[in-house]
């Protein structure tokens, strides 16, 4: 296997047969990966949103909106669901994906700074970088968005 993976070192495809392994290779990564459908819902996502957003960190978020499941305030503060609140309208998050999935076009490490609500009810303002891009599987459309927290690098 090691002179297979050195010799074409282009892809995963290897391990094609093994939904386990990928599975834990996925729920390793530290940012989170979001496999959202055309409605922004969730239909995965990695263990990586439970650490980072964890203002639902126990209950099933399979289906719930993008902001509602990252915490975002704005949703929680007017009490809307994502994508009907006063700020949606210029949300990055909400505006890459929707232009990943109308267009096919590959958002790239774009920027966002938001409040969020942790499990706590805390207010915190974060820093995120985040990816989109559109694919598809079974006849079906999808976004993957990948968000990471760069906060850290914007504190004194």
């Amino acid at each position: 296997m090691k002179s297979e993976l050195a010799l074409t070192n282009t892809s995963f495809g290897y391990l094609s047969q093994s939904s386990d392994f990928l599975n834990i290779v996925l729920n390793n990564i530290n940012e989170c990966i979001l496999l959202l459908n055309h409605r922004m819902e969730l239909q995965a996502y990695n263990d990586a949103l439970k650490t980072i957003f964890s203002n639902r960190a126990n209950e099933d978020l399979q289906y719930v909106r993008c902001g509602e499941a990252i915490g975002c305030a704005y949703s929680i503060e007017e009490a809307k669901d994502c994508g009907k609140t006063s700020h949606c309208y210029t949300c990055e998050l909400r505006i890459a994906t929707l232009e990943s999935y109308t267009s096919g076009k590959n958002i790239y490490k774009d920027h966002i700074y938001r409040p969020f609500f942790d499990h706590n009810y805390n207010k915190v303002d974060k820093h995120l970088q985040f990816s989109t891009r559109l694919f598809r599987f079974k006849k079906e459309n999808y976004i993957i968005m990948i968000i990471e927290d760069i906060t850290n690098r914007f504190k004194l």
